[in-house]
């Protein structure tokens, strides 16, 4: 009997183990993704740093201010969530969960606003507007609305992984000693959060 719990014991570490090192891998595929992106703005804007220094002033530095500080209090309110768990805290690290995925739909919700705003104003790809500016500004807003548009479906999905994990903390299924999933959930949007805290500066604080 004891050998038997033993083995279910290792079994179950070496899931965790395995699902904390799927995860691992498939982060740094997404790092490799937006780096490369990364690396292509930074040719781009050593090329063109004047027009994109123009290009920047078109762009709302204090939403994108806001928004940065609410994924950051986002990444808070999920790393809280996985404590809560620990301590076998279920009820309150649902609640952290879901306003985890409230604070990423305002994010969603300011960057809305901005883009609309863009489009209005003619700002987008393939508008006439825009093609009448020079080639680095239209690069610039080409790269704006491909790396931050890449990085909102990333946000989305996210809040679908997030809404998962708390169905599954309240149905009893994620709890304080099996909470790898819950985990793993954490680490996608700690990494999204990164994401954005390069995008903002590149973008909005150019100088």
């Amino acid at each position: 009997m004891s050998s038997a719990s033993h083995s279910s014991t290792a079994h179950v570490h070496r899931d965790d183990v395995g699902s904390r090192m799927g995860m691992w891998l498939f982060l740094f595929t997404e790092l490799l993704l937006f780096g490369g992106l990364f690396i292509l703005y930074s040719v781009y804007r050593f090329q063109y740093a004047d027009d994109f220094h123009l290009a920047a002033k078109e762009l709302n530095t204090i939403l994108g201010a806001f928004n940065t500080a609410v994924l950051l209090t986002s990444s808070l309110t999920m790393a809280l969530s996985i404590v809560a768990i620990q301590r076998d805290q279920r009820t309150l690290s649902l609640f952290l969960q879901i306003i985890t995925i409230v604070l990423a739909l305002f994010f969603l919700v300011n960057k809305f606003f901005e883009w609309t705003a863009k489009f209005h104003h003619g700002i987008y790809p393939g508008s006439e507007e825009l093609l009448s500016k020079s080639s680095g500004e239209i690069l610039f807003f080409g790269l704006y609305y491909v790396m931050t548009g890449l990085h909102g479906i990333h946000v989305i999905v996210g809040m679908f992984l997030i809404a998962v994990m708390a169905r599954m903390t309240r149905r009893g299924t994620i709890t304080h000693d099996n909470y790898v999933r819950l985990e793993n959930a954490g680490l996608y949007w700690h990494l999204v959060d990164i994401i954005w805290i390069f995008l903002f500066p590149l973008f909005y604080l150019i100088t």
